[in-house]
């Protein structure tokens, strides 16, 4: 077996990849890390998405947790981020969720949170891996008697999270009309009813889950359907998309446009700079973050800080700068000053907020970005050739030409992915039809390679 833990947690196809035993075991081996210095009963939170192992992989989960004597503490199907903000309101020493995010069904996937509802770092991560591969000490007698672990269900999880999420805005939502699509996903309950209680009009996409069709053809990953119900909507509409999990958001214009990740952390921290409340007047950014912000945040006096892609590198360079907002283009965004982790209604609230403060339309704050064209292709590969990416001298070749010819005007990043089977070449430029052309080239050529 190799190493567990990808960007964000452990990830792949529910039953195969991510078996039950392997739940069991993160399970029995993530408490284990998580709570061994304490002095009481552990109490472990654990949500799930909509997807239909999420079942199976919560029993397995459950049952490895309470081997090692610990309490856990069912949420039911809840947002990701509902989890980093209850382990904190509910004192819990650890939180699990259960899900693979934007993936489509057959995957799934098992992350955790520590006490104070940030998700592990890499050294953590590695003990739990080694506890896992090594097996079970042979010193370590497991509880028994009344020394076994047990399992409550919350009732209060939704309705605690929904609380804290309509608490980060200072207004209502009253004479907003809102298209939200959940994506059949976490968020398909707590977001339109959030909506509704603060006074919006709200009609909803994908909000009927059936264990198989989570991301499926809508969310955030799949904008069209939206943008198409906004554009025909007979009131002026802000369309908001969750992913699966609803730790990442994206929205849509009155006119029926996407308005990515770059843009709403923009319109965010030009507000708040404006009001005072933008930390250092700094965002955090990652790698993949289109120019255009760049040089948009140059504009308004506002300093970006850019790290590799995956929101846990965002939240270590937030964390350890003091900067409050950060996130990525695919609309994981951290207000620190809310969240420990991406959230997407606390994401779509604020931004909603400012629609409402402001008086503007979405299409309107949205000029303050010029988004230039990106062009993303996947290479499909095997997982254990990805680490070749930065040694064939073949690829470095293509990758040096295509950075010469577009010195000044455009970039080039590739990169693995770290929860898929592949690689992925990003090119930025002035024209759309030559990058996607050239980003295809390559990446026929990196999977050629390396497949």
């Amino acid at each position: 077996m190799g190493k567990l833990f990808g960007t964000d947690g452990v990830r792949g196809i529910a039953n195969y990849e991510l078996t039950a035993k392997l739940a069991f075991d993160l399970g029995r081996a993530g408490a284990s890390v998580l709570t061994h210095e304490l002095d009481h009963k552990p109490k472990i939170l654990v949500g799930k998405d909509t997807r239909l192992s999420g079942d199976m992989l919560e029993c397995a989960l459950a049952a490895g947790i309470c081997s090692i004597g610990a309490q856990v503490v069912l949420l039911g199907v809840i947002p990701t981020p509902a989890v980093a903000h209850l382990v904190r309101k509910y004192g819990a020493d650890a939180g699990v969720v259960i899900s693979a995010s934007h993936n489509s069904f057959e995957y799934n996937g098992i992350k955790f949170f520590n006490a104070q509802g940030y998700k592990l770092n890499d050294e953590i991560e590695a003990k739990i891996e080694e506890i896992i591969l090594g097996g079970p000490s042979e010193d370590e007698l497991p509880p028994t008697g009344d020394g076994v672990g047990h399992i409550v269900r919350s009732k209060d999880a939704l309705r605690d999270y929904i609380a804290f999420a309509k608490s980060t805005i200072d207004c209502t939502l009253d004479g907003l009309n809102i298209v939200v699509d959940c994506s059949n996903g976490a968020n398909y309950q707590a977001a339109p009813e959030t909506f509704r209680s603060l006074g919006a009009a709200v009609s909803v996409l994908a909000d009927v889950p059936n264990g198989i069709n989570i991301n499926a053809d809508c969310g955030s990953t799949h904008m069209k359907k939206l943008c198409e119900h906004v554009k025909s909507a007979a009131l002026p509409s802000v369309g908001i998309a969750f992913d699966g999990d609803a730790d990442r958001m994206l929205a849509v214009d009155e006119n029926g446009e996407v308005v990515n990740g770059d843009e709403i952390m923009m319109i965010a921290g030009k507000y708040l700079k404006e009001q005072g409340c933008l930390a250092d007047n700094t965002i955090v950014a990652t790698v993949m973050s289109n120019l255009g912000f760049t040089i948009a945040a140059k504009e308004q006096g506002i300093s970006v800080k850019q790290t590799s892609v995956g929101d846990r590198y965002v939240l270590e360079c937030m964390i350890a700068n003091g900067y409050t907002l950060g996130g990525e283009e695919s609309g994981h965004i951290i207000f620190l000053e809310h969240n420990t982790t991406g959230d997407g209604l606390v994401s779509a609230l604020l931004l909603l907020s400012i629609i409402k403060k402001t008086g503007k339309t979405l299409s309107e704050l949205r000029k303050i970005v010029k988004i230039l064209p990106q062009v993303l292709v996947n290479a499909r590969v095997k997982n254990e050739n990805k680490s070749e990416l930065g040694k064939h001298p073949v690829i470095l070749q293509s990758i040096a030409q295509l950075e010469a010819e577009l010195a000044g005007c455009g970039r080039v990043l590739i990169r693995p992915s770290g929860t898929e089977p592949l690689v992925r070449v990003m090119l930025e430029g002035s024209d759309r039809d030559t990058l996607e052309a050239k980003a295809r080239s390559l990446a026929d050529a990196i999977e050629q390679l390396l497949a």
